[in-house]
C-alpha cells in the first residue's frame, strides 16, 4: 500500500498535492441533511431546544492499558494532572515542531481507560505512536461512518446524541424521571434515559450549555425515540438538527474544527509518520480550499496559542511532545490571534448576484455552509497586505449573517474592518470546486465567541479566553 510519502513525491509541494485533491466535497454522513429546514434548525439552539445526532461523523479511539494515562499525557499538551474520572477534556497533540495536528474531546471512564472522540488527524496520530512507542497501552478505533454508505447497514461503537437550547433542562427532567445531578461544565455524571442509565457530559457547541449523552449503538433507537417522547410530555419543541446545520454551529461559539495537521515537514518521527499514514488517508486525501496560495506548506499550520489553546499547556510535566518548541514560541509576536470575521452583506449578495450574470460567475457561496475542502484558507488582508487567514466559514440564521473564524496579526484590533479574497486564483482540479473568479469581501474583526449567548454564559475556556 503507497504511503503519504510515496504520494507527496508525485507533487512538486505538499500544497499543490492537496490544493488539487479529487476526494469531493467534505460529507457529514448518515444524518439526513434537514429534518425540517436548516434555518430552523439551528434557530431551535438559540430558541427552543435542538437534538444533534453525532453518532457518526466522528472516529473514536479507546485507549486503555497500565500506561494508558502516561502515554496520551506524552502525546497532548493537556495537564493530567487534575483529570479526575468522570471528566473530559478537549485533548490537543502538536509535533514536536509545537504545530497543531488536531483535537479529540477525551473521556476518562477508569483509572486505565479513556475514549476519545473527534477528527481524523488525531485519530491517526494516536495510533501511529503506539506503534511506534514501546507502551503498554491498546488501542481499539471505531472509524467515522462510511461518507458515502450506498444504502450498507452502518454500526457504530457508541451512539452520541446532544440536546441543548434553553428548554434543553425541561426535557433532561422528564427522561430522567426528575431532576438531573447538579454537572459541572465539563463532567460527566450519569442519568436516566426511560429505562437506561446513560453517562452524560455537561458540554455545548452552539452557544448553549447541553448535555451529551451516549452509550452501545444498539441502543441506539430507544435512546432516540425516549429522547423525543420526553420532550413532548414536557411541551418542548424539539428540533432535529441534520447534516446540513450542524457543521455551522462552531461559527457562534467560536472553535476551529479543521486545522490543516501540520505533520508534511520535519524529520525523525514525522518523517517515520509519513511513511506509516496510506495514501487514502485523510492526511494525503484531503484537500485545502481558498484564497490563500503558498508555496510553503508550514505557512498554513498554526500552534495552540494561536487557537487559544495555551492555558491547557502541561508546563510541570516532564516531557510531551513539542514542550521544547512551544516554549520557545511562547509570547512570540510572531503569534496570531484567534477572531470571528463578520462578513459585508452588501458584498456577498454581490458574489451571489454573479452567478445570475454572463461571463464567469464569482465562487459559489453555498448555504448555509460554503465550506468545500477538509481545510480552508481564505487571505484577509488590509491595504492589500496578507495579514491573516479565514479558516471555517458559513452562514447563521441566527445572526443574519456569513461568519467565518480564523486568525490574524497581533496588532489587528475589534472591529477593523479588513479585506477577505474569496475564490481561488487559479484553476485546481478539486472537484468541489467550480471555474470562477475571485472577488473581494469586506469583513469586520469580531470578538471569539461572536454569539452573545456563548460568550457570557460558557465556563472559563478556550471558547471565551483571549490570546495574549
Amino acid at each position: 500500500m503507497p504511503s503519504l510519502s510515496d504520494v507527496m513525491k508525485q507533487w512538486s509541494s505538499p500544497v499543490e498535492m492537496l490544493r488539487n485533491s479529487r476526494i469531493g466535497m467534505y460529507v457529514y454522513p448518515v444524518v439526513t441533511p434537514e429534518f425540517q429546514n436548516w434555518r430552523d434548525e439551528q434557530r431551535a439552539w438559540r430558541e427552543t431546544a435542538v437534538l444533534f445526532d453525532q453518532s457518526h461523523h466522528m472516529d473514536e479511539v479507546i485507549v486503555e492499558g497500565p500506561q494508558a494515562t502516561e502515554f496520551l499525557s506524552h502525546h497532548g499538551i493537556n495537564s493530567f494532572a487534575n483529570f479526575d474520572l468522570n471528566r473530559a477534556k478537549h485533548f490537543v497533540p502538536v509535533t514536536p515542531a509545537g504545530h497543531v495536528i488536531g483535537d479529540h474531546i477525551i473521556f476518562r471512564e477508569r483509572e486505565d481507560k479513556y475514549i476519545l472522540v473527534g477528527r481524523a488527524p488525531t485519530s491517526n496520530w494516536l495510533m501511529f505512536a503506539a506503534a511506534w512507542g514501546k507502551w503498554n497501552v491498546r488501542l481499539r478505533y471505531d472509524p467515522r461512518s462510511p461518507s458515502r454508505p450506498e444504502g450498507e447497514r452502518v454500526l457504530r461503537e457508541h451512539y452520541r446524541f446532544q440536546i441543548q437550547g434553553p428548554d434543553a433542562p425541561k426535557i433532561f427532567e422528564k427522561m430522567n424521571g426528575g431532576p438531573i445531578p447538579d454537572i459541572k461544565f465539563f463532567h460527566v455524571d450519569w442519568i436516566n434515559v426511560g429505562s437506561k442509565k446513560v453517562q452524560a457530559l455537561r458540554h455545548g457547541m452552539s452557544g448553549a450549555p447541553g448535555l451529551e449523552i451516549w452509550g452501545p449503538y444498539k441502543d441506539k433507537d430507544y435512546i432516540h425515540s425516549t429522547i423525543l417522547q420526553a420532550a413532548r410530555d414536557a411541551d418542548v419543541q424539539l428540533v432535529q438538527c441534520g447534516s446540513r446545520a450542524y457543521s455551522t454551529n462552531t461559527l457562534e461559539s467560536g472553535w476551529i474544527p479543521s486545522p490543516l495537521p501540520g505533520i508534511y515537514t520535519g524529520g525523525g518521527m514525522l518523517a517515520d509518520y509519513r511513511d506509516w499514514l496510506g495514501a487514502d488517508m485523510y492526511e494525503a486525501a484531503g484537500a485545502i480550499g481558498g484564497s490563500f496560495v503558498s508555496d510553503n506548506i508550514e505557512d498554513y499550520y498554526v500552534n495552540p496559542f494561536e487557537l487559544g489553546y495555551d492555558f491547557y499547556i502541561g508546563w510541570k510535566k516532564d516531557d510531551f511532545i513539542g514542550k521544547e518548541a512551544l516554549a520557545a514560541m511562547k509570547g512570540s509576536p510572531k503569534n496570531r490571534k484567534k477572531v470571528t470575521f463578520e462578513w459585508n452583506r452588501d458584498d456577498v449578495l454581490a458574489v451571489i448576484a454573479s452567478a445570475f450574470e454572463q461571463g464567469t460567475p464569482c465562487k459559489w457561496i453555498d448555504f448555509p455552509q460554503p465550506n468545500y475542502a477538509s481545510s480552508s484558507a481564505d487571505r484577509i488582508e488590509r491595504d492589500g497586505q496578507m495579514v491573516g487567514m479565514s479558516m471555517f466559514n458559513g452562514y447563521s440564521f441566527n445572526e443574519r449573517c456569513l461568519l467565518s473564524l480564523g486568525v490574524v496579526h497581533q496588532d489587528v484590533q475589534v472591529g477593523d474592518i479588513l479585506t477577505l479574497k474569496w475564490g481561488e486564483p487559479d484553476d485546481t482540479a478539486k472537484t468541489s470546486t467550480e471555474r470562477h473568479r475571485q472577488a473581494e469581501i469586506r469583513v469586520r474583526v469580531s470578538p471569539t465567541p461572536y454569539a452573545q449567548e456563548a460568550r457570557e454564559n460558557y465556563a472559563d475556556s478556550w471558547r471565551t479566553r483571549v490570546a495574549e
